[in-house]
């Protein structure tokens, strides 16, 4: 759009030979502006905030509490299953230890056949206890 066409000129000579167009308020003026502090007690109180924490944490920590139970219970079951089989691990541990010893006897009695005096067996320690081997294995042919 042209000058021309929002003036209903033909055409403009001098800025002066403008009509005079200002902004105005609106009839009947702006609306009030709000400039003072407004705080809104909408929301819930202190009380009801507090309240509502302390019973999420209440109920949490009655969950923690069954999960507590729970996870006891399982680990009694599972200690429960290893003091059950644990008769038959020693068992099979005796009857592989007896069989190591064996051999170990055999072993000693072939290398120190030479040695007079020498008791195939005999703790060398003298101390009137039996002792398992501190490895948890005979193996011979390490030592």
């Amino acid at each position: 759009m042209t000058e021309a066409m929002i003036r209903n000129k033909p055409g403009m000579a001098s800025v002066k030979d403008m009509p005079l167009l200002q902004d105005g308020p609106p009839p009947g003026g702006f609306a009030p502006v709000r400039y003072a502090r407004r705080i809104s007690n909408t929301g819930p109180s202190a009380m009801a905030m507090f309240l509502a924490v302390s019973g999420a944490f209440a109920w949490g920590m009655y969950q923690v509490g069954q999960g507590n139970k729970i996870r006891r219970a399982l680990k009694e079951e599972k200690y429960a299953a290893r003091r059950t089989i644990l008769p038959i691990l020693q068992a099979e541990e005796d009857e592989r230890f007896v069989s190591e010893w064996k051999k170990y006897l055999e072993y000693e009695a072939d290398v120190m056949k030479d040695v007079p005096g020498w008791k195939v067996g005999e703790n060398v320690y003298n101390s009137g206890r039996w002792m398992p081997p501190a490895t948890g294995e005979l193996r011979p042919d390490v030592w």
